[in-house]
């Protein structure tokens, strides 16, 4: 089982990134998936996430409006389109990849990508 992050770097305040998280070993499909973001010294936040079946999304009201969580399932694939960034987007991101069945929950934790926001 792994998600590999990529897409982070540096952008300036204003400015637009997308990160991505592609999925191996699992049935993505059948996966609700999160984006997370832990600044430095802050406890780590749900940030976006999206629901396997329907392909509904839910955003934290920090980021509501600015940023856009997708999925390719064809591609195991979730991206994190993040607009309008601010220096406080600073973070690492994380994608979570998450399913409950009867008695079991199964969760997964990619290693993270950088993003800073900066002039």
């Amino acid at each position: 089982v792994q998600l590999v992050e990529s897409g982070g770097g540096l952008v300036q305040p204003g400015g637009s990134l997308r990160v991505s998280c592609t999925a191996s070993g699992f049935d993505f499909s059948r996966y609700d998936m999160s984006w997370y973001r832990q600044a430095p010294g802050k406890e780590r936040e749900w940030v976006a996430g999206i629901i396997s079946a329907s392909g509904s999304t839910k955003y934290a009201n920090s980021v509501k409006g600015r940023f856009t969580v997708s999925r390719d399932n064809a591609k195991n694939t979730v991206y994190l389109q993040m607009n309008s960034l601010k220096p406080e987007d600073t973070a690492v991101y994380y994608c979570s990849a998450f399913r409950r069945v009867p008695w079991t929950v199964f969760n997964y934790w990619g290693q993270g990508t950088q993003v800073t926001v900066s002039s």
